[in-house]
């Protein structure tokens, strides 16, 4: 009997593949030509193939010349035209290839670019750069005397462990040359190469014009149309959106693929957690996608989205960046993370905040080269699997705030890391321009903030997070925002209460807390600059010089305690008809506003300010509250964070949102009857 033939893994079958398309050049409209610096760029290189790897420089030495560019280069989605005599760059936002992202959390190990020109002379020129910035040419190639070339490079992902990205610049002869389209390509497993599908969550209120043209918009876009499932929106204003000048365009362009659901005002996480639940039940997409209602999106980006998500190693949330809307070429943030001894989410490190693409483009920037990891996206646009949702479950019942952090860190405890993907991105009103902090908002912010500690936080009480809120406290009553104190306090006390009402309170909490924010002045805001009296004070600043800057290094402990004595004494008498002092948003600190008994202050965006009355009674009392408060929290911690802990799948369940979106479904169920 001969021995059974065996096959060695040298001599197997390669198992079977497909081409998947990854990534291909986009570009605006002709009339939206104030994004350009994002998808191409006017630069001409000369490049120094010596000092690639040299840590003091960049491979590439950057010198901005050469004409402007014009609207009429963009001659298609995918079409650009290069002036005779000029180098232009893709190695942009939008088109450059984010190497590192897809080396580490997808299967892809190499990448083809294909490149078609079209014009004598024409040369396609290939770079890489590496984590520390530095770059070097990879490959090249030209028509010559041909009319057009298609040219495709073979790039490895092998060297881009810790950041890098690959990208093409294009360069004119005597010749104009257009560069009809360029696509990134991988060879993937046969059951990879048909792309996924996603439902899209939106959750609206009270904007049905910006939201009905977000809704034209995803519909006008033929290349997104396969990959979408439903179009959720989640209507919860009084303003409807298919009341919007927009909306028939926006309906008939999506056709049967929108769906409008109306609810009662259960904020940002009941909106959301709706269109998680309609997409579970529904079963069809492989994700469901957050997006805030007041964006313009990039369609393409959502596509990339799905494409990552669908090639990478483990379910992975995949968000994008955030663009300011006023100022479109500008970023947020590249990655944001939650500062695990404060509790407290802020930029990843090494990450730039508010980074300009038109004066800092991304080839220049070495620090952009760097991978950036993340523990959360927000949910203006964020995927999340539907495998993701079945395990962890829906968005905490918290109204706005914290909730998308939180589902981030709860599922990256349940090993579902969470990827901000380049060339994923949106254009939203900047944070900066809002006064959140002080505003309603500051209950949600401090009260989600420390559930979120309590179910995640590592540290012995939540690390910083007391003593921080502490002193938090006492700085805005130092600066006479008394208004927010209150509502700070009420939302420490409701986390003592536990979790229990959660769910209960979800579309009760704003009307009680706008409620409670009436009787004071800080919270009356006035758009009128002549509703408050002229400014007038009994004591003026010393040798007529105003103090704006915050107090040295050396005297800043002695100020911070010596403010809150100050606020026991006597008001002056002035300060009770006429206000000492007029403040901006930006300088309104507690180290300048302590000084004063009243003050007209300005909101951060712009267009309201109000009065500021100090009150000692009003900070004694105040101040007995954040003490006890603080204390009870520091006391009770540990059984407040298991009693978090073991009440979290429950309160995240889809049968707990069933109950708590009953009554509209009652009432649609009843209507359909």
């Amino acid at each position: 009997m001969s021995a059974p033939t065996t096959t060695s893994p040298e001599t197997q079958a390669p198992a079977p593949t497909a081409t998947r398309l990854l990534q291909r050049q986009v570009l605006p409209k002709a009339d939206d030509f104030d994004v350009i610096a994002l998808y191409v760029d006017n630069a001409q290189h000369t490049v120094d193939l010596d000092r690639g790897d040299d840590e003091k420089g960049s491979g590439v030495s950057l010198a901005f010349g050469g004409r402007e560019l014009h609207p009429d280069q963009l001659l298609s989605r995918t079409g650009f035209r290069v002036r005779s005599g000029e180098r232009m760059s893709f190695g942009t936002y939008f088109n450059a290839f984010p190497a590192s992202y897809w080396r580490r959390w997808t299967i892809v190990k190499a990448v083809e670019l294909t490149v078609r020109v079209t014009g004598q002379g024409a040369s396609v020129v290939v770079y890489k750069s590496m984590a520390r910035g530095s770059h070097q040419r990879v490959d090249s190639a030209s028509t010559g005397t041909e009319e057009q070339g298609t040219f495709t490079f073979e790039l490895t992902l092998k060297p881009f462990a810790d950041g890098g990205w690959y990208w093409y610049d294009v360069i004119a002869g005597e010749a104009d040359v257009v560069v009809e389209s360029a696509e990134w390509t991988a060879q993937v497993p046969e059951d990879k190469a048909q792309h996924g599908t996603l439902d899209l969550a939106i959750t609206t209120m009270n904007r049905p014009e910006f939201c009905s043209e977000l809704l034209a918009q995803l519909g006008d876009d033929e290349a997104l149309e396969p990959y979408l499932d439903t179009v959720f929106v989640m209507e919860q204003g009084k303003q409807k959106v298919v009341d919007a000048e927009a909306f028939p365009a926006a309906q008939e362009a999506l056709g049967d693929t929108l769906k409008v659901i109306e609810q009662g005002n259960l904020g940002g996480s009941g909106g959301y957690a709706r269109g998680q639940l309609e997409s579970l039940r529904k079963g069809t997409a492989d994700y469901a996608m957050m997006m805030d209602d007041d964006v313009v999106c990039e369609p393409e980006g959502i596509i990339r989205a799905v494409t990552f998500a669908d090639l990478a190693r483990r379910p992975t949330i995949v968000g994008g960046h955030m663009f300011n809307l006023y100022a479109r070429a500008r970023m947020h943030s590249f990655g944001e993370v939650v500062q695990p001894w404060r509790f407290w989410w802020q930029s990843a490190p090494g990450v730039k905040s508010d980074w300009d693409f038109a004066t800092n483009n991304l080839r220049a920037s070495k620090w952009l080269h760097q991978r950036v990891d993340v523990d959360f996206n927000g949910w203006f646009m964020c995927l999340i699997p539907r495998v993701v949702m079945e395990d962890v479950g829906l968005s905490l019942p918290v109204f706005i705030k914290w909730d998308d952090s939180e589902y981030g860190l709860r599922a990256k405890e349940a090993g579902y890391p969470t990827v901000t993907f380049p060339g994923a991105a949106v254009w939203h009103v900047p944070w900066t321009d809002k006064n959140d902090a002080l505003d309603w908002q500051a209950y949600f912010h401090v009260r989600n903030r420390f559930i979120a500690a309590l179910l995640h936080s590592k540290y012995d009480k939540g690390g910083r997070l007391i003593t921080e809120s502490r002193n938090h406290q006492i700085a805005h009553l130092v600066s006479m925002q008394y208004s927010t104190a209150e509502l700070r306090h009420k939302a420490l006390l409701d986390v003592l209460e536990g979790p229990g009402a959660l769910h209960e309170t979800l579309a009760t909490t704003l009307p009680e807390i706008n409620a409670m924010r009436k009787k004071h002045t800080d919270a009356q805001l006035e758009s009128d600059p002549d509703a408050f009296p002229p400014v007038k004070r009994t004591k003026m600043p010393r040798k007529g010089r105003e103090d704006f800057g915050p107090p040295s290094p050396r005297t800043a402990f002695v100020v911070a305690a010596t403010q809150p004595l100050r606020q026991l004494r006597p008001v002056r008498e002035l300060s009770r008809t006429n206000p000492e002092t007029e403040i901006r948003a930006r300088d309104a600190k507690w180290w300048r506003l302590g000084k004063f008994d009243s003050a007209v202050v300005s909101m951060n965006d712009g267009s309201s300010a109000a009065l500021y009355r100090r009150d000692p009674e009003t900070f004694r009392d105040m101040m007995s509250k954040t003490v006890a408060i603080h204390a009870r929290l520091r006391r009770e911690w540990p059984r407040l964070a298991q009693q978090y802990q073991d009440a979290l799948g429950e309160i995240t369940s889809p049968e707990a949102w069933e109950q708590t979106f009953r009554p509209w479904t009652d009432a649609t169920d009843g209507a359909d009857d």
